[in-house]
């Protein structure tokens, strides 16, 4: 009782930080807290089966699927905010606000006992138990779920199969459109500039510096700039100009040093 009452208010909390947050990658990591604090109250309630398929099935594949997801996806593409249907927003407030009084009335007429046979079906270990339930009593509810998991997987990967209508380009093909698309739009010929090129710091989230100073646009993936989480190079270039100056400073007075040197050198070899 004592893990419900602390796990309850922390699951609800990031359970609304779902709705409220702005960004998908902090949605994922609420899901995340709500899936621990369901697997602990799991092992609370002598369930180390269910416990287990919480932490290694939802919240280490599939939360991982959902982050890797919005990795690939990326965002960069903003979200239209014009209504494609007029009145769906308060629509959505008032079947949320019914759904809301509903739960709230349901859950308070609630009431629980205490909990019987629990004993008895984890006789011989949980694990085994469930075994046993799913093998003989729900053998055919058990293959059924698994034929549709399996038809929802193979309809995944055949709506998702694109054919290849033109070969494959080899290397010498590649190079070539490179070299087109370099004459006709412009497109940057050789690799990117990466972070660290004249630049003061080597970070992803840096931009790399040009000769001048002024920051290379695309040594920063874009993905970073629509998040708007590029630092800002004009305050890693305010002393470009003091550290070409000692540059030049430098290079100029190692030829002096470097002939008085080699004189001295002489003139300790040959003392006549």
């Amino acid at each position: 009782m004592t893990a419900f009452w602390v796990l309850a208010p922390i699951m609800v909390l990031a359970a609304l930080g779902i709705l409220f947050v702005r960004k998908a990658v902090h949605a994922a990591l609420l899901l995340a807290v709500v899936m621990m604090s369901l697997a602990v109250l799991y092992l609370v309630l002598e369930a180390p089966f269910l416990f287990a398929v919480q932490i290694i099935v939802y919240t280490g594949a599939i939360l991982m699927l959902f982050l890797f997801v919005m990795m690939l996806v990326g965002v960069d593409a903003s979200d239209s905010l014009v209504e494609t249907i007029k009145g769906q927003r308060a629509l959505a407030w008032a079947t949320g606000l019914v759904f809301a009084v509903v739960m709230v009335v349901g859950l308070t007429q609630i009431t629980f006992g205490s909990a019987v046979g629990l004993g008895e079906a984890n006789d011989g270990g949980n694990v085994p138990a469930l075994a046993s339930l799913l093998f003989s009593r729900y053998v055919f509810a058990f293959e059924v779920t698994s034929a549709l998991l399996i038809t929802a997987a193979v309809g995944a990967m055949v709506l998702t199969h694109r054919e290849r209508l033109t070969p494959r380009a080899n290397q010498a093909e590649l190079a070539a459109k490179r070299v087109r698309d370099f004459s006709d739009k412009g497109v940057h010929l050789g690799p990117l500039p990466p972070p660290g090129v004249y630049a003061r710091h080597n970070a992803v989230d840096t931009p790399a510096l040009l000769p001048d100073g002024s920051p290379a646009a695309a040594s920063v993936s874009r993905v970073l700039a629509a998040r708007g989480t590029v630092r800002v190079a004009g305050d890693l270039a305010d002393d470009i100009d003091e550290l070409t100056a000692q540059l030049e400073q430098d290079l100029a007075t190692k030829p002096e040093t470097g002939g008085k040197d080699a004189a001295t050198a002489s003139s300790e070899e040959d003392p006549a």
